[in-house]
């Protein structure tokens, strides 16, 4: 699931890892996936074969720092948050993102903006 995924990712930046290996799945993989592209982890990479399947993160530091400040779960098990496009907000005022698992994948709320697309928001990260 996301939340071991990100808390995982959170709690090696603190310790000044520079790897992390996690159990692969395909949600991870795409939320891993986003969060390269929006800079905060340097690579994320599957390897291994399919019992063993892994995935690979290189963490992404800056002056010696942690990229992630933080991390908000916004839906959890007990309580999911659905969100329409128009009520889609920018995190910590445009500098932090968020992601939203929509009919058309996981992506972030600006793409969602853009797409006029509604979902459930999964997380804020900054």
């Amino acid at each position: 699931m996301y939340t071991d995924l990100l808390t995982k990712i959170k709690n090696a930046q603190q310790a000044e890892k520079e790897k992390l290996k996690v159990p692969y799945n395909k949600m991870d993989s795409f939320i891993a996936d986003i969060l390269v592209k929006e800079g905060y982890i340097e690579s994320a990479s599957k390897k291994g074969r399919l019992p063993k399947r892994i995935l690979d993160i290189k963490l992404k530091y800056q002056d010696g720092k942690g990229v992630i400040n933080g991390v908000k779960f916004v839906s959890k098990p007990s309580r999911r948050i659905y969100a329409g496009y128009h009520d889609l907000r920018a995190v910590k005022q445009g500098y932090g993102s968020g992601l939203i698992s929509t009919s058309k994948g996981i992506m972030t709320i600006a793409e969602a903006r853009k797409a006029k697309l509604g979902g459930e928001l999964l997380f804020q990260i900054w």
